[in-house]
């Protein structure tokens, strides 16, 4: 396993090298480990969020999982969703939840496009981002466990992905604060 996710970290830090075009002349390891928690937890929480829409369909799940991808979404992509884009995004969403909101919540994108640049730059700052992912997989799991039944659990495929999404996202979280730390 250690072998396997330090290929999918090294794989999602270049990813996000290439996407960003980050200079040389900037810390490797951290920017490494920045770019590989950007990529690899927007990838695993976008992926536990399409478990979440086809199986149980748990709005506070589906919300931590917002909340995760808004402090963990790749800086270049982020600045994407906070513009002219992202403006026009959140306004076919709204219009799209007037006419069916089960469907389409528009609250949750609107989180990306409307909050202020003060708030944004202080929730994904670097060691408070991290410890803020960490509360939010601890409580995905709780509301796991509380999903699939706590002791008498029945271990099905989408059990087993769910599982495998939530270690990949507390790996790249805990992989970031332990480089944040050093």
């Amino acid at each position: 396993m250690g072998n396997l996710g330090n290929g999918v970290a090294e794989a999602f830090a270049r990813i996000g090298h290439a996407a960003i075009g980050e200079s040389s002349a900037s810390p490797e390891k951290s920017s490494a480990a920045r770019s590989s928690f950007q990529w690899g937890g927007t990838f695993f929480a976008l992926f536990l969020l399409l478990l979440n829409r086809t199986g149980q369909r748990s709005s506070m799940k589906t919300t931590l999982l917002v909340l995760y991808l808004f402090t963990s979404f790749p800086t270049a992509l982020f600045k994407i969703i906070r513009g002219q884009f992202g403006c026009w995004v959140a306004f076919l969403a709204v219009a799209a939840n007037l006419f069916d909101p089960q469907t389409f919540p528009a609250a949750r994108f609107l989180l990306f496009v409307i909050t202020p640049d003060g708030l944004v730059d202080g929730l994904r700052d670097d060691l408070f981002s991290c410890i803020f992912c960490l509360i939010i997989g601890v409580s995905i799991v709780i509301i796991e466990v509380r999903a699939i039944g706590g002791g008498n659990c029945q271990f099905n495929c989408h059990c087993f992905a769910s599982c495998l999404g939530i270690v990949f996202l507390f790996y790249f979280t805990i992989q970031y604060l332990c480089w944040v730390t050093k």
